[in-house]
């Protein structure tokens, strides 16, 4: 006699995929255990090695005239030189018309530059700031449209936020500042993008 098939009902609550109660709990419990380490910057799996961690990123660098610091984009560099030691930030590049369809291979790119906390007077001059493209291009700055012209000096306890502004090749480069006119004390990376 050929034994009748029963169809199989599934049901799609999670009673049927997991079963009772208990084990729902059961499951809950080992999710919020797994993932109880995630999310915080301090705390790492304990099967990771503990030697290749670093949990100082995103930290101010110093540059000198003889080591120069080399910082991302919009992260401070804390300059030490014989004559003054301050904070800059550069930040940037912005381009306009990201997203477009037609995409040059050259852009408008506009930094912006933080000075603060200068332990003396640090003579300013936009000639101390240019950029270096992946090519090798030097790229001489300018203010933007606007903005006022830079005082000679930033003083003790002052800060100076302005706009510069290059037509540069999209990549990769590096703004880079040299108070002296020779050495420069830091570069920030960046990559001009416009798609």
């Amino acid at each position: 006699m050929a034994e009748t098939m029963k169809p199989r009902v599934f049901s799609r609550a999670w009673g049927g995929a997991f079963g009772s109660g208990l084990t729902r709990v059961v499951v809950a419990l080992l999710c919020a255990v797994a993932l109880a380490g995630c999310g915080t910057a301090t705390t790492y799996p304990s099967f990771l090695p503990k030697k290749t961690l670093n949990p100082d990123v995103d930290q101010v660098l110093v540059g000198t005239m003889t080591k120069p610091a080399l910082q991302i984009e919009g992260l401070p560099v804390e300059v030490d030189t014989k004559a003054f030691h301050l904070r800059v930030t550069v930040s940037g590049p912005v381009v306009p018309g990201e997203g477009l369809p037609d995409q040059p291979n050259a852009t408008t790119c506009t930094w912006t530059v933080t000075m603060r906390d200068a332990s003396t007077d640090v003579p300013v001059s936009i000639a101390d700031f240019h950029s270096v493209d992946h090519l090798g291009a030097v790229f001489l700055m300018g203010l933007v449209p606007g903005e006022h012209s830079l005082p000679r000096l930033l003083h003790r306890g002052e800060t100076l936020t302005f706009r510069l502004r290059a037509y540069e090749l999209v990549g990769e480069g590096m703004m880079q500042w040299a108070p002296d006119h020779r050495h420069v004390v830091a570069d920030w990376d960046y990559t001009v993008e416009n798609d």
